[in-house]
C-alpha cells in the first residue's frame, strides 16, 4: 500500500517530498526488477487500458511484458511481433520477447481471414461473430481509414462493438463509435477507459488506481508520456491540499487501506482530517 503514495509524492517539489518521506517513513521509488516482478509483487488489478499506454512507449521490454499478457488481443501481439510501433517512433522496434514459459513460441499468432478486405468485412458484420471476426483482421496501420470510412457512413453495430473492444482502438475512434453511458459503462468494464485522467477521476478504490501510478519499470514509469496528463490535474490538488504537511500524508496512508473513493476523495478527506 504504501508503495502506492509514491506517485502522489513525485509530484511535490523534490525537497519537500524528501522531508515528507522523512517524517512519515516512506522510501523512494522501489527497486524491483522489471514490470513483470512489480505488477506480481503488488498484486495489481491491471485495467487493459493500461496495456495500451505501454505500448506507446515503444520499448521492447515494455512491448515483451505486454504481449505475454492475457488481455492482449491475438491482432497487438501480431503488431509487437513485427515490432510495429505504437508511439511516436518511426520505424519498426526491435523485438525482444523474453519469457520462461515452454510452450511460447513467439512466432505470432494465426493470421485473420481475410476472404474480405477489412473495410468491406465490417461493413457486411451482421452478427457480433462477423464483427469480432472482421475486427481481427484491423491492424495498427488501419485505424485511421476505419475512423473516416465510419465518419461517411457509421458501421455496423457489431462492427463498432468489436473495434471498441480491441485494445489498441484509439480513444478518439471509441469516442466516435458512442457517446451513450451504457456503451461507456461496458467499456469501463471490460478494462478500457477514455485515459488516464479519466481513469485518475473515476476509478476506486484509490489504492488500485495510486498502485499503478505508482510502478516503475527499473526506475522509468511504464507510460510516462500518459502521466504527464495525470500530474497536470492532480498536482495542483496535492501541493495545495497537502503539501509538505506530514500530518496530512500521515493520515492519508491510515486511510489509504480500506479507503473506497477515488484519488480526488482520498487527498481532499485526508486534508481535512489532519485540519480539524
Amino acid at each position: 500500500m504504501v508503495s502506492g503514495v509514491d506517485f502522489l509524492l513525485s509530484l511535490l517539489d523534490r525537497d519537500d517530498a524528501a522531508v515528507v518521506r522523512g517524517r512519515i517513513g516512506v522510501e523512494g521509488p522501489g527497486t524491483l526488477d522489471g514490470l513483470l516482478a512489480s505488477w506480481q509483487a503488488t498484486n495489481l488489478p491491471l485495467p487493459r487500458a493500461v496495456l495500451a499506454w505501454m505500448l506507446e512507449r515503444d520499448d521492447p521490454a515494455t512491448n515483451s511484458f505486454v504481449y505475454h499478457r492475457l488481455a492482449v488481443n491475438d491482432p497487438v501481439r501480431t503488431d509487437i511481433v513485427l515490432g510495429t510501433p505504437f508511439g511516436r517512433a518511426t520505424g519498426p522496434l526491435p523485438v525482444r520477447l523474453t519469457c520462461t514459459a515452454p510452450y511460447c513460441s513467439h512466432t505470432g499468432p494465426p493470421p485473420p481471414d481475410t476472404t474480405f478486405g477489412t473495410l468491406d468485412g465490417l461493413r457486411r458484420a451482421r452478427t457480433m461473430k462477423a464483427g469480432r471476426r472482421a475486427a481481427y483482421a484491423v491492424r495498427r496501420a488501419d485505424w485511421p481509414e476505419i475512423a473516416a470510412a465510419d465518419r461517411t457512413e457509421p458501421l455496423p453495430g457489431y462492427a463498432r462493438w468489436a473495434l471498441a473492444l480491441r485494445l489498441d482502438c484509439p480513444d478518439a475512434v471509441r469516442a466516435q463509435f458512442s457517446t451513450h453511458p451504457k456503451h461507456d459503462t461496458r467499456l469501463r468494464k471490460a478494462g478500457l477507459v477514455a485515459g488516464p485522467a479519466d481513469y485518475l477521476r473515476r476509478d476506486r478504490p484509490a489504492r488500485d488506481v495510486l498502485g499503478v501510478l505508482s510502478v516503475v519499470d527499473d526506475g522509468t514509469r511504464p507510460f510516462p508520456d500518459r502521466l504527464r496528463e495525470v500530474a497536470h490535474e492532480l498536482e495542483p490538488l496535492v501541493r495545495g491540499e497537502l503539501g509538505a504537511d506530514p500530518e496530512a500524508w500521515s493520515v492519508l496512508l491510515q486511510l489509504l487501506p480500506t479507503f473506497t473513493g477515488t484519488v480526488r476523495e482520498l487527498v481532499l478527506t485526508s486534508a481535512a482530517v489532519a485540519g480539524a
